[in-house]
């Protein structure tokens, strides 16, 4: 059967399993090397930390610790895109994409760190929120580099989705589980709105710059 006439799902499964060493430990070691860099910034800015202001978003948005599953569901999301490309050459530029998208942030945590006021919880109360909270300090809050590499995931799965002519749903499923992780960042308190906006501006930004002009390769391309 021609690759092209087979149903969407057949085709997803036919790429996931290309460069699947390339794709799992290229993502293992980008993130590796990510952390390294977030929390040494984290630690040793060159300035002083400004505190991120409240405004009336956030105080409509109330504290929901059960969205804590869908903050740390971006670590899978992240995954998708490059489980669907069959090229090296397009994992290879989307890794180069992911990168800017993550230096730009990090450029932006050095020259003005900044953090999330301290909220009004007892942390000790939401036991899996504590330990997040121990893990993922306050700072490095705008942009929210959660909201930026999410919104890059979901703009580049359309995409790729599309390629392989997905139906409507699973588009809408994207687009909703994505929404659903920008929401994440406020009911659990991680980041305030003026720090979603800056990640939403800068993902929206990053995606686009890498998208333009990119064509819809063959995914029968076995490169």
């Amino acid at each position: 059967m021609n690759h092209n006439t087979m149903p969407w799902y057949r085709r997803i499964a036919a790429v996931i399993p290309r460069h699947m060493a390339l794709k799992s430990i290229g993502t293992m070691l980008f993130i590796g090397l990510f952390f390294g860099a977030y929390f040494y910034l984290l630690k040793d800015p060159a300035y002083p930390t400004t505190v991120m202001p409240v405004t009336l978003l956030d105080r409509l948005i109330g504290f929901h610790p059960q969205t804590l599953t869908i903050y740390v569901s971006l670590w899978f999301y992240v995954s998708l895109p490059p489980a669907l490309l069959a090229t090296r050459r397009e994992l290879y530029g989307y890794a180069m994409a992911m990168a800017g998208t993550c230096t730009a942030a990090l450029i932006i945590f050095y020259f003005w760190p900044t953090a999330v006021p301290a909220a009004d919880i007892n942390w000790a109360q939401y036991p899996d929120m504590n330990s997040l909270k121990s893990m993922d300090a306050s700072g490095n809050a705008c942009p929210s580099l959660h909201v930026a590499t999410a919104v890059f995931s979901g703009f580049w799965l359309h995409h790729l989705l599309r390629r392989f002519d997905a139906p409507l749903w699973l588009l809408a499923f994207n687009g909703t589980w994505c929404i659903a992780i920008l929401y994440s960042t406020l009911a659990t308190r991680q980041h305030v709105a003026l720090d979603v906006l800056a990640g939403l501006a800068l993902g929206v930004l990053t995606a686009y710059l890498s998208l333009r002009h990119r064509q819809d390769a063959s995914v029968t391309s076995m490169e």
